[in-house]
């Protein structure tokens, strides 16, 4: 009789643990603690540290040009030819007028110191001194206009040919040989120094204002210190560091931003201008960080919160306080201690002192990696 009690008691629990679901699949990872750099992005464009555009100063048809185009050229360097016949008719003539001008001052300055010796010995009337001095003025006069004509019309004769102004990258020609160029034609090419480059972005007004002492040079140390990167395009980080140099003079009252420039090395001119690149600055380094996956937090009106699984596997539902996103990781500033393990997948399936099946998850990428600076 007993032995079919036990029997029947054996039979009945396991009917009534038939009816009950199995706990949900949970995958957890534990809390981290660890020493995080805290970087800021913006989206920049690349630009030459030094530009010029380079026109002609006169007016005439272009006959050579000097330089490769694409090539690194130095200051001085010969660029462009423009026919220098018309300038040089126009300097000889220049030069005719000027010594004409010179004989004539000359002979008005003879007449002069007669006249003067002649109306001191009272021989000559006022009026003939008046007139000697005067046409003496005035020969000097038109023989200085004269030398002022020669030297603009020998500056017209250099400008024929143009010179590069700074040391760069010279661009592509635009006009062709043979074409009428002058001070009102579009530029011949542009130079750029490319050895730094400069990387300009934009700021919020309010990020401005809580970096204002530094960049203004107050905290030189700490913004020399500051490691500044640049991400390419592909995803790459440029292997040199860069630093910064200048903030824009005022707020740009459409956009409520500033332009901040940083200067990068670039000795084989690999970044050109007008790339888009997003620079990086590693602000500070938080030490003793919490951090978990982003997916394992959930946003809720404003208001954030994870789910935790205790030893006893069951589920408990925690507000935190975050802060920085790290890489795929969210630093987590109250609410969590290192060794809390937090639900990354199957969140939604768990309540408050539900019983789950926890198990490991596995990272598909990097955590949080540190910049690399050079």
């Amino acid at each position: 009789m007993a032995m079919g009690l036990l029997i029947f008691s054996a039979c009945q629990r396991k009917a009534d643990n038939a009816g009950l679901p199995s706990p949900p699949e949970v995958f957890v990872a534990g809390v981290m603690q660890q020493d995080v750099p805290i970087t800021r992005e913006w989206v920049g464009t690349l630009d030459g540290s030094a530009n010029a555009q380079i026109r002609a100063r006169v007016q005439g048809y272009l006959t050579k040009q000097d330089y490769k185009e694409g090539s690194v050229v130095k200051t001085g360097d010969l660029l462009f030819e423009i026919d220098p016949r018309p300038f040089e008719a126009a300097l000889a003539q220049a030069k005719a007028q000027f010594a004409q001008a010179q004989a004539q001052k000359e002979k008005f300055e003879q007449e002069y110191q007669k006249q003067k010796q002649l109306f001191g010995q009272k021989v000559t009337s006022q009026r003939d001194y008046d007139i000697a001095l005067q046409n003496s003025l005035g020969g000097a006069a038109n023989a200085e206009a004269a030398k002022a004509n020669e030297e603009q019309a020998e500056l017209n004769l250099g400008f024929t040919k143009i010179t590069a102004p700074i040391d760069g990258l010279a661009g592509v020609a635009k006009p062709g040989i043979g074409d009428l160029v002058g001070p009102s034609t579009e530029e011949l090419t542009t130079i750029s120094t490319l050895d730094p480059i400069k990387a300009v972005f934009p700021i919020s007004e309010q990020e401005y204002l809580r970096a204002a002492e530094a960049l203004n040079a107050k905290d030189s140390e700490a913004i020399a210190a500051l490691a500044v990167q640049l991400v390419l395009a592909d995803g790459s980080v440029w292997p040199y560091k860069g630093k910064f140099s200048v903030a824009g003079r005022q707020v740009d009252v459409r956009t409520g931003t500033v332009l901040i420039q940083t200067l990068f090395p670039n000795p084989a001119n690999i970044l050109r201008p007008g790339q888009f690149a997003r620079v990086r600055v590693v602000t500070r380094t938080q030490k003793g960080a919490l951090l978990v996956p982003q997916r394992a937090v959930a946003e809720l009106q404003g208001s954030y919160q994870v789910a935790i699984v205790s030893a006893d596997n069951k589920a408990e539902i925690r507000p935190v306080k975050v802060g920085e996103r790290v890489g795929q990781m969210w630093l987590i500033e109250e609410g969590l201690k290192p060794g809390d393990r937090v639900v990354v997948e199957g969140i939604q399936k768990v309540r408050e002192g539900m019983p789950v099946d926890a198990k490991p998850w596995v990272s598909p990428t990097p955590v949080a990696e540190t910049p690399k600076t050079q």
